[in-house]
């Protein structure tokens, strides 16, 4: 197994390193970590410490592709989704982000089972126009997928959906979906095992620049389950 991370201003990035027996290289600009993505000797590649404009650089190559964290609370693993700030604004896009966050959570051994989250309680409807859309958005989506999905529509109580162990949290949009993980991860302190980049033909992780070094311990962890659980048996 070679796996390939970037390195920017933090160096929490080489102390978590240190606890890996295989090789993982090191990255230390965008065009080097990318050039490590499409390298057939490397397994996956994440982000590591470098700037969040790598992203933009994979956008230009793939302009669907999305972010969903994978977050841990009291050992109940869920991922939640969108975290980049540009995503998941359309209904056909939080539609590709439930099947490629399905897919995700499947390999990872587990049975999807979903949560939308919106604006509003179901009572709040005409409070606003965005407050509306939000709901409104949601219902769709769960029409259309509850004979494909287990698939719920929490509204906004998002502490409801992580309390019946959903395990796929759609956010109403990524500016709030990125908030909420800021929150949950940066504030509160929750576990971030890093964020899978779906949507593209490479196993790819994001992490922030703003991680420690047992952030970067998850998220390498992630990547060698997700690499052996794409080798198969």
């Amino acid at each position: 197994m070679e796996i390939a991370i970037g390195l920017g201003e933090n160096e929490d990035v080489l102390k978590a390193i240190e606890y890996f027996p295989f090789k993982i290289h090191l990255a230390k600009n965008n065009q080097e970590l990318l050039n490590y993505l499409k390298n057939p000797k490397i397994d996956g590649v994440i982000r590591g410490s470098l700037e969040s404009n790598i992203i933009l650089d994979l956008k230009k190559e793939y302009p669907e592709i999305f972010r969903a964290s994978l977050l841990e609370k009291d050992g109940h693993k869920f991922l939640l989704s969108p975290v980049g700030i540009d995503e998941g604004d359309s209904i056909s896009s939080k539609i590709t982000i439930v099947e490629e966050c399905a897919k995700a959570i499947t390999l990872l051994g587990e049975e999807p089972k979903i949560a939308l989250i919106s604006g509003g309680r179901k009572n709040d409807k005409g409070r606003s126009e965005k407050i509306d859309q939000s709901i409104e958005t949601c219902e769709k989506i769960e029409n259309l997928l509850k004979d494909r999905y287990d698939i719920k529509h929490y509204y906004i109580l998002i502490e409801e959906a992580i309390k019946e162990h959903a395990n796929i949290i759609i956010a109403p949009d990524g500016i709030t979906g990125n908030l909420i993980f800021r929150s949950l991860v940066l504030v509160a302190g929750m576990k971030s095992n890093g964020a899978l980049t779906l949507n593209q033909p490479y196993i790819f992780i994001d992490t922030s620049r703003s991680q420690n070094t047992q952030g970067y311990i998850n998220s390498i962890n992630l990547m060698k389950k997700l690499i052996e659980k794409n080798r198969g048996p």
